[in-house]
């Protein structure tokens, strides 16, 4: 785990923008006539997709994808100019919160700025033809990291950036050497100390292929080394494939429950049920009740909290990142289950605490966190109607902090019903 890495960062909640589809115009001006909404939510930290210009040679889609990067020192001028850009990050400091910008290093775009000045930094097959290692991202070609002119254009980059931006979300940061990482950390944080940096570690699945084809890619264990936080790749796939009715719940749980003990003891995970290469939660879990519980899950996790812009209001339609798609705001409002569980994420014991989820009823979850004398036990509902819960407490009189009531367990059980319950009490237990 980076060194420096602040285990508050677990209180926290970050909000993703995917600037083409906000608003009316997919502008920044859009998404800062929005920023009072999305402090409401109780947003530490904004992550704004790729705001950089696009490659127009092999663009998939009329659009092309934000992923496929023409110059890493410009922004986009479909969403606005520098100024725009630097008055939104201004407006965001102002309330408080915090901004960062996606770092795509693995590749660029075909025609772009580095692949006409610097050729020599690109990876190539054996024709001596630029290429991406994955064969579907064709819309891109690889860099090649054993070129130390391109480390070094690179961290002078994040630098410059790092003169408005609070950090880095890295894109599949996996493929790129550790050393590199550490390097560039070392650079920002002598730019704006306390930097956050996120790395999209891949699904182990993913690893696996990218191995097996002689290629590097690290693991999130390595990359702890250097990010602040890491995906939660390593277990989306068993929530994904048991709401998909394909795999089980405690195998999911299972592999939660993992994280706690192969990861440094200070690790942070980015947990989240959606985002922009993810199937909405709305889709996968239609029932509003079942996707109220979920979502309240997922940020009850022992990490920093994630939405992706429209997840507040039930947005179904996945994001085309080759064409621009506004998002709908006209679903069911989630927006009371944000900001309550992000008031308790808020609590010392969120951070601090020990975390451990189990199934004591099919399609029930119940997740507890203990802090010395103090424990907290959350249940929720992923696949059953209103039931009743053994909550594994002694009987008595307990607060459930969602609901703000006093409730009783009676035999060891409480009933759960439209929301999730979860338990505190003024004694030791």
């Amino acid at each position: 785990m980076a060194k420096n890495t602040r285990i508050s960062l677990r209180n926290q909640l970050l909000y993703s923008v995917f600037v083409r589809d906000y608003g009316k115009n997919g502008t920044f001006k859009d998404v800062e006539e929005d920023l009072d909404r999305i402090r409401s939510l109780g947003t530490d930290i904004i992550w704004f997709m790729p705001i950089h210009p696009i490659g127009e040679i092999g663009r998939k889609g009329s659009i092309g994808s934000p992923y496929a990067i023409r110059d890493y020192r410009a922004v986009n001028p479909d969403m606005g100019t520098m100024e725009d850009f630097v008055r939104l990050t201004e407006e965001i400091h102002k309330r408080g919160m915090r901004c960062i910008i996606d770092v795509v290093y693995n590749h660029t775009s075909p025609d772009s700025v580095l692949s006409r000045e610097h050729p020599e930094w690109f990876y190539r097959d054996e024709n001596g033809k630029p290429k991406a290692k994955v064969e579907e991202w064709w819309d891109i070609v690889d860099l090649d990291y054993s070129n130390r002119g391109l480390w070094d254009y690179l961290i002078e980059t994040l630098c410059f950036w790092a003169g408005y931006v609070d950090g880095f979300r890295c894109d599949v940061a996996s493929f790129l050497p550790l050393d590199f990482w550490k390097e560039a950390r070392a650079a920002v944080e002598k730019v704006r100390p306390g930097a956050f940096w996120l790395a999209e570690s891949v699904q182990t699945s993913f690893v696996q292929r990218i191995r097996s084809g002689g290629e590097h890619c690290l693991s999130d264990s390595e990359l702890y080394q250097a990010f602040d936080a890491c995906y939660d790749y390593d277990v989306y796939d068993g929530l994904a494939d048991y709401l998909l009715r394909k795999g089980a719940l405690a195998r999911y749980l299972d592999r939660l429950n993992l994280q706690e003990c192969i990861y440094p003891e200070n690790y942070v995970k980015l947990h989240f049920t959606e985002n922009h290469d993810r199937i909405r939660t709305a889709c996968l879990v239609p029932d509003l009740r079942l996707r109220r519980h979920l979502l309240a899950f997922s940020m009850f996790q022992k990490g920093i909290s994630f939405i992706y812009n429209g997840q507040e209001r039930s947005a179904e339609v996945f994001a085309n990142i080759f064409e621009r798609e506004p998002i709908d705001w006209t679903g069911e409002d989630l927006t009371d289950v944000i900001v309550k569980m992000k008031e308790l994420k808020s609590l010392e014991i969120f951070a601090k605490g020990s975390f451990w989820a189990e199934e004591p009823r099919e399609g029930v979850v119940r997740a507890v966190y203990t802090m010395g004398s103090r424990k907290i036990t959350g249940l929720f509902a992923l696949g059953s109607g209103p039931v009743g819960v053994d909550t594994g407490l002694p009987d008595g009189l307990y607060h459930d902090m969602y609901s703000e009531k006093d409730i009783y367990v009676f035999q060891g059980a409480v009933p759960l019903g439209e929301d999730p319950v979860i338990l505190t009490c003024d004694h030791d237990l």
